[in-house]
């Protein structure tokens, strides 16, 4: 009776992630399927197969959409949103780990607060247009940064308790100063919740729509998020080349979690026993 319940639920929890699966695998395949097709086939979207497979559509979208800009826009916007974060996160959670003092402990609690409060764009706006960072790229990395700092403080504070504070002993005794002492002896053992960290903000920077439509004004300036737009109003009607620019906008970072899916997994799971 009991093995009979166990399979039950076991049935029941494929089906809740198959559903969930053709929810996401759905949306996506029918703009793959729609990249082939021609203008005309393309505005009905349906699942049908197109008579013809267009390839040229995607060499047609990196032209007339810009995207190879577009493209190193975004590389720009994700690497230096996630050598920012690092720099900034990775001090932070070991100071904010290892001495918990009533302060500490509050300042860790405000700081992650940042993963649930929701974006007030209109104050982001004023204070943007105050550091005269609207239209800049600089002014979206250091955004982006912001923006990503309590989810990355959150994930390698929860790791540092799983480093030993004998380390840290050890290299004060051999002489080494606080900043030696971090980033010679601790910050290589962060390698595995670092690798995480670097890969989930490359992709949350990477696939974000909304900021850089607030803050860029400039279209050479757009990432590849944004360069969808360049197929509306005169190529409004060529839905092909839209969706031939969304997936390869997908691509790149469908390939690094491909490759990185290992190393996110174990790097979220580390520091969750302890810390």
């Amino acid at each position: 009776m009991k093995s009979s319940k166990v399979k039950a639920s076991d049935v029941i929890k494929e089906i809740i992630a198959i559903i969930l699966s053709l929810a996401i695998i759905i949306p996506f395949l029918l703009v793959i399927i729609n990249s082939f097709k021609t203008k005309q086939e393309a505005v009905l979207m349906n699942f049908s197969l197109p008579k013809e497979f267009h390839w040229e559509n995607y060499i047609t979208a990196i032209q007339k959409g810009k995207l190879a800009q577009s493209f190193l826009n975004s590389i720009l916007y994700a690497s230096g949103t996630m050598a920012f974060t690092i720099l900034v996160t990775a001090p932070a959670a070991f100071v904010l780990a290892r001495r918990r003092t009533g302060l500490n402990q509050f300042i860790y609690f405000f700081i992650i607060l940042g993963i649930m409060l929701p974006i007030n764009f209109v104050a982001l706006m004023k204070v943007m247009q105050a550091l005269r960072l609207i239209d800049s790229r600089l002014g979206l990395i250091i955004l982006y940064t912001a923006m990503q700092v309590p989810f990355g403080v959150f994930i390698i504070y929860g790791f540092v308790g799983t480093i030993p504070k004998e380390i840290d002993e050890a290299a004060v005794i051999d002489g080494a100063g606080p900043w030696k002492m971090f980033f010679s002896i601790v910050f290589p053992l962060l390698k595995p919740v670092l690798i995480t960290v670097m890969l989930l903000v490359f992709m949350g920077a990477w696939n974000d729509f909304i900021t850089p439509l607030y803050i860029l004004n400039t279209a050479s300036k757009w990432p590849m998020t944004l360069s969808v737009y360049s197929f509306f109003g005169r190529y409004e009607s060529q839905w092909n080349l839209v969706f031939a620019d969304i997936v390869l906008t997908c691509l790149p970072v469908f390939v690094i979690y491909l490759l990185g899916q290992n190393q996110i997994v174990s790097g979220m799971t580390s520091g969750a026993v302890k810390g």
